[in-house]
């Protein structure tokens, strides 16, 4: 499931409550066949309950009508919690299918959401749409995919073979005379045509999703790029979007970027989208060998950070921020010293970030432990297990995670020590310091005799700092 980073954001609690009230608007017509794409295209991506949330304000638009209710109303709708309508309510607006808006009454009064839905876009966007496109490949595979844009294709007729014989406007409908037009359309006929007061009329005005600018360095980009190659005008509002998501969906840094732009220049002067996608699919596959790009979270789910807006003040603390804010890829590569994880150690981690829908604040504790207990390796059956416990204990956030890996350290040893029955003696050494300072634990600890915890753990501690400093 595809989580979208929109800019910080405090705690629901901090944003929303239950008695604040809400209506939900659309400037557009909301049609049946939005539903099957919706579910076929969008739904892979955003996940099932951020659908149903969509769905169930698409259903209190027509049941409200313009009023207001408050979020109890929600809840109680879907059976959530406010925590989960608030998580979902931000992928519906990172993806482009809902915008919100808030009025703060100064006095301690509840506030009032206006939530605007947004069409999905038509099939043909989304399929050529650089992001969403290959993220819906990612995740459902090469053969649903198949099956899906078959599903949403049409016959293309050959042109060749026919004559347009369309007719005009002109041709149909005649001209009304000048006499007619003011005896019948004074200033005050004209006004009729205009909304009441308050409204206006619908159209349709499809989802889109914006980037922030902070994905892309743009300054460094055109630091390097001579004007006289690549004019300025060159890189008109549609270029920059475009390459500011290839850059966040491939991963093109802004140096590697300038050759690809280089490279899809005309001799006009102009750059052709089609040709820049093209020509970033193609470093992506040299570099990667092919493979789609990983549709992981890439941090924590802003909703879910317990410390965006507190400044540390213990070791804990510190790593607890700097969990959140690190995606488990960054994580396991600075683990390794700088050097690109191994494609099973990223293939495990995606797999129970999908299968157990675990956070990726969640997932770096999980990395993080299991690194410390078992020398430094990700033991696939031990990982599994411990996420597999993690998500039917519903943990969402780094603070529960480290708090449940505390309480359930002796458990989680005696599972450590089961693979390693028939094989080996498990030998129990009693430490009076043990890592990390959250796992305040003295019991059995990893029994490889050459590894020593405590200075893996600072290891570990030097090149999170390194990574933090940007060093």
């Amino acid at each position: 499931m595809a989580e979208w980073k929109v800019g910080a954001m405090p705690h629901h609690w901090k944003e929303l409550l239950a008695v604040d009230r809400y209506m939900v608007q659309s400037r557009t017509a909301l049609h049946d066949a939005d539903r099957k794409v919706l579910t076929m295209l969008y739904q892979p991506l955003i996940g099932h309950r951020a659908l149903a949330l969509y769905m169930t304000l698409w259903g209190e638009l027509e049941l409200l009508g313009g009023r207001e209710a408050t979020h109890h109303r929600l809840m109680a709708l879907m059976q959530c919690g406010l925590p989960d309508i608030y998580s979902e309510r931000l992928k519906l607006e990172g993806i482009g299918l809902l915008n919100t808006y808030v009025h703060a009454p100064e006095a301690e009064e509840p506030k009032q959401f206006v939530y605007e839905l947004r069409p999905p876009l038509a099939p043909d966007q989304f399929f050529r749409d650089e992001m969403l496109g290959v993220f819906l490949y990612r995740q459902v595979g090469r053969h649903m995919f198949a099956q899906l844009n078959d599903c949403f294709a049409c016959p293309a007729v050959d042109e060749t073979k026919f004559t347009r014989v369309t007719r005009a406007f002109s041709d149909v409908f005649s001209s009304v005379h000048a006499e007619q037009i003011v005896a019948g359309f004074n200033e005050e006929a004209g006004r009729e045509l205009e909304p009441p007061d308050g409204k206006v009329h619908m159209g349709r005005d499809e989802a889109s999703y914006a980037l922030d600018d902070g994905v892309f360095d743009f300054e460094l980009f055109f630091a390097g790029l001579s004007k006289q190659m690549v004019p300025r005008r060159a890189v008109t509002a549609k270029v920059k979007e475009a390459i500011k998501k290839l850059a966040f969906l491939y991963g093109i840094p802004p140096l590697e970027m300038q050759k690809i732009v280089l490279g899809v220049i005309d001799p006009a002067y102009e750059i052709d989208i089609d040709a820049l996608r093209r020509a970033a699919r193609e470093w992506y596959e040299l570099e990667h060998g092919g493979a789609a790009p990983r549709l992981v979270e890439r941090v924590q789910p802003l909703a879910y950070r317990t410390m965006e807006h507190i400044k540390p003040r213990t070791k804990e603390e510190a790593l607890m921020k700097q969990l959140e804010t690190i995606s488990p890829r960054q994580l396991l590569k600075e683990i390794s010293g700088g050097a690109e994880p191994s494609l099973a150690d990223l293939q495990l981690i995606e797999d129970i970030m999908f299968q157990q829908q675990l956070l990726p604040g969640v997932v770096n504790v999980l990395i993080y432990y299991v690194m410390l207990r078992t020398n430094m390796k990700l033991s696939k059956k031990y990982v599994e297990k411990i996420a597999s416990h993690w998500a039917r204990k519903k943990v969402r956030t780094v603070k529960e995670a480290m708090e449940l890996a505390k309480e359930e350290a002796k458990t989680y040893q005696n599972w450590a020590n089961e693979k390693e029955k028939g094989t080996r003696t498990v030998r129990k050494v009693v430490r009076t310091e043990i890592v990390p300072d959250w796992l305040n634990m003295d019991y059995s600890q990893p029994d490889d005799d050459d590894f020593d915890v405590e200075q893996a753990r600072k290891e570990l501690e030097e090149r999170l700092k390194k990574y933090r400093d940007g060093s």
